[in-house]
């Protein structure tokens, strides 16, 4: 948060995890000449994590919002400028809704752009009574002190920049302005040139084409080269309007009559033969950048995957006395407005077979190459989301009722659900709960959350023949899937802990006798 004359005041990209480096702009909830006050909440940014809401920290109007929706933006840049004395004389940055080239004649003039018939003597003020306009410039360099209208673009109708424009524009695009040509008689007009031409495209060599941000983006997003557009907004500026113009023709019916056009070189034609036989048909393919949570998912399944030597143990067993209790504890009054699931006791079961078998509650130090034995339980469980896979954690779930326990699954995973999931909740993780059961799936082999010693995979419940009592009868039947990490979890440590996990869950009253 920076501030500009002590008025106009800069919100920056705050770093909302650990350690963050960037985050991507997913709804803003102001506009421009909104009022806004300490605490409120302006935008919605998702980082590597989770989305997180940006509380702005003072009061005021806003000026300017510096990137659209679904931008990536680095931690520690503007994201907003907010008017904090909006009834004072206008003296802050220009208006955000600027040229990205501006024509306007600097108050001096540069060694590039010597004086030439051209160029444009400085116009007369205002008319007496007359209110001052504001003239566009870019951000940051404050208004220009020169006249207060634009200088004419163009001269005889012909659409081509002045000399003096061209020097400015070379300035701000990087590149030194052309020579000035030498003077020419202007030519008499003729019947032809009684009515204005329509304006023709920039030449080559010549400035970029004047437009605003958003319609640069526009122009980006459709794929038309601005440099094609004949502009129709003010002193030639490229409107939205142009842009869609130039690109309507591409979207035109197949029975619409082309301009011929040049058949492509020999390496290009066989770049699209390669497309439309090897790569398949483009038309029907959907891209999807990578970004976000999912890219940091991707990421430390990789590292997880070839980092810490996974193991994966399968146990089935006949859990009908646990789907008994389930519905038992649905009517019990001490349950009342919680949400009793057959996951919140194979939570509760993990738990139990943890303070049976305290060593597998460990990570791996790589730094100092120690095993760090924990006396608590940061309980992940895996919660699929529209924009990818995460694990918040119970904190301290070794400690609580059932429940207690029973509150807590159901508020993690409805503020999953709703994508208000912190950076804290998924911090500290120590075991990990997947629930493919959900999708009808009966096991699985899952990655270890980086960090944290195993994972716990909950297979779909089945109707299933199974001997009970010396007799074959149908009875409930699920399987357990538990991947460890070698290192912390030799293969007698790992079995004994998925055995004590489908023990209670077989005969559910041990969580009474092994608690």
């Amino acid at each position: 948060m920076t501030e500009t004359g002590q008025r106009y005041r800069e919100f920056k990209m705050p770093d909302v995890g650990e350690g963050l480096t960037e985050a991507e702009i997913l709804k803003w909830f102001v506009s421009v000449g909104d009022t806004v006050t300490d605490g409120q909440v302006v935008c919605e940014v998702e980082t590597a994590k989770a989305a997180v809401e940006l509380p702005i920290p003072f009061d005021g109007v806003v000026h300017e919002v510096r990137f659209p929706e679904g931008e990536t933006v680095d931690v520690g840049t503007a994201i907003i400028t907010v008017d904090t004395t909006p009834g004072a004389a206008s003296a802050g940055p220009a208006s955000p809704e600027v040229l990205e080239a501006t024509d306007a004649v600097a108050s001096e003039p540069t060694a590039s752009a010597p004086s030439s018939p051209e160029s444009v003597p400085a116009e007369p003020a205002a008319a007496e009574g007359e209110a001052p306009k504001r003239q566009a410039v870019l951000v940051g360099y404050g208004v220009a002190q020169s006249s207060t209208k634009r200088r004419p673009r163009k001269q005889g109708g012909t659409g081509v920049p002045t000399q003096a424009a061209a020097a400015v524009q070379g300035e701000l695009n990087g590149h030194a302005a052309p020579a000035a040509p030498a003077p020419e008689a202007p030519a008499p007009a003729g019947p032809a040139s009684a009515a204005p031409a329509p304006a023709a495209a920039p030449a080559e060599g010549l400035a970029r084409p004047l437009a605003k941000p958003p319609v640069r983006k526009l122009a980006k997003d459709l794929g038309v080269d601005l440099a094609t557009v004949v502009p129709t907004g003010p002193n030639n500026t490229v409107t939205r309007e142009d842009v869609h113009a130039a690109a309507a023709p591409e979207q035109a019916a197949p029975e619409t009559v082309r301009p011929a056009e040049p058949a492509p070189a020999a390496g290009a034609a066989s770049a699209v033969a390669s497309a439309s036989t090897v790569g398949g048909d483009v038309s029907r393919e959907t891209r999807i950048p990578v970004k976000g949570v999912r890219k940091a998912t991707a990421q430390a399944m990789v590292a997880s995957a070839f980092t810490a030597p996974h193991v994966t143990e399968f146990v089935t067993f006949d859990i009908t006395r646990t789907m008994r209790l389930v519905q038992e504890l649905k009517i019990d009054p001490g349950f009342a407005g919680l949400r009793v699931s057959p996951l919140l006791l194979v939570a509760k079961a993990l738990l139990v077979a943890v303070k049976r078998n305290p060593e597998v509650n460990a990570a791996w130090d790589e730094a100092n190459q120690e095993i760090v034995h924990k006396g608590y339980v940061n309980l992940g469980i895996a919660a699929a989301t529209p924009r990818g896979l995460i694990v918040p954690n119970i904190k301290d779930a070794q400690a609580k009722t059932l429940p207690e326990l029973a509150a807590a699954l159901g508020e993690l995973v409805g503020t999953a659900r709703e994508g208000k999931t912190t950076p804290a909740a998924m911090q500290g993780g120590t075991i990990t709960i997947t629930n493919v059961g959900v999708f009808g799936v009966d096991a699985g082999t899952p990655i270890l959350n980086p960090g944290e010693s195993a994972i716990l995979a909950f297979g779909a419940v089945k109707d299933q023949p199974w001997v009970h009592k010396g007799k074959v009868k149908v009875r409930q039947v699920t399987t357990l899937a538990l991947s460890f990490d070698h290192r912390l979890i030799d293969g007698e440590l790992g079995s004994k802990f998925l055995a004590d996990i489908a023990a209670v869950l077989e005969y559910p009253k041990r969580l009474m006798t092994w608690s």
